[in-house]
């Protein structure tokens, strides 16, 4: 039997997907990264850790994005507004606090070594986080045939709290939306929400790369998670990007 697809859709007034962070600047993609997605079905999932053997099941899986923007209605017909511009927050972390103060000195945030930033000569750490304003996304993920149903329950019933990205992107809709035999399917039940929602499709990821001519971009990204924990590791994958008229 073919492996199932799972539909979920992620809507919040913030999200963030790093892929090329360095330093102080943590960036985000236009869409939802394969890592990020297969972070929130672990964090559904319980499941903490390197979680090798769970990711080798998913690392050659497909996964078909479809972003969706608000629609508008025009003398032509409905038409889709331009995407939000991205939100970037200006972090200090480990200002202000008196290492003098017993209690202020519980406060100051460690470094990955364990040692206090401060008091170990590390000083105040600036960084320029971006997010997606408005952003909404279906997200098409196929799925081993003998965990769709412990993941479907799991996105129902999550174990741990789930993020679009990071723990201040909250999502405001349900996330899972259904299994299906086949991707089209699933990515036809996608554009019905997104029309009960006034949502048009802005652009689409596909998973691989597409014949010279069929995509408007093919690019290779670094976003296939092959374990998770202090020491992570990630694969490279294609995909290719389709603007909507």
């Amino acid at each position: 039997m073919r492996d199932p697809y799972l539909l979920l859709w992620l809507e919040a007034p913030l999200q963030s997907w790093g892929h090329d962070s360095k330093f102080g600047r943590r960036d985000t993609l236009s869409f939802p990264t394969k890592s990020g997605v297969l972070g929130l079905v672990c964090a559904a999932l319980g499941a903490g850790g390197e979680q090798r053997a769970l990711l080798a099941e998913f690392a050659a899986l497909g996964q078909t994005v479809v972003s969706f923007v608000r629609g508008k209605q025009t003398a032509a017909g409905a038409s889709k507004r331009d995407r939000e511009p991205l939100l970037r927050d200006f972090h200090m972390v480990g200002a202000g606090y008196d290492l003098n103060d017993p209690w202020q000195a519980l406060l100051e945030p460690y470094k990955r070594d364990g040692k206090p930033r401060k008091s170990d000569g590390g000083g105040n750490k600036m960084t320029y986080r971006y997010y997606l304003q408005d952003a909404a996304f279906a997200v098409v993920l196929e799925v081993p045939i003998d965990k769709a149903e412990v993941v479907a329950l799991a996105l129902q019933n999550p174990a741990w709290d789930i993020y679009l990205g990071r723990k201040s992107c909250v999502p405001t809709d349900f996330i899972y939306r259904g299994t299906y035999d086949d991707e089209t399917a699933a990515l036809e039940q996608a554009a019905s929400i997104g029309r009960q929602k006034n949502r048009v499709e802005d652009f689409r990821v596909l998973h691989g790369a597409c014949s010279e001519g069929e995509a408007d971009e093919v690019f290779t990204i670094n976003d296939v998670p092959l374990q998770f924990g202090e020491d992570k590791r990630y694969g490279d994958r294609q995909v290719s990007v389709i603007h909507a008229g």
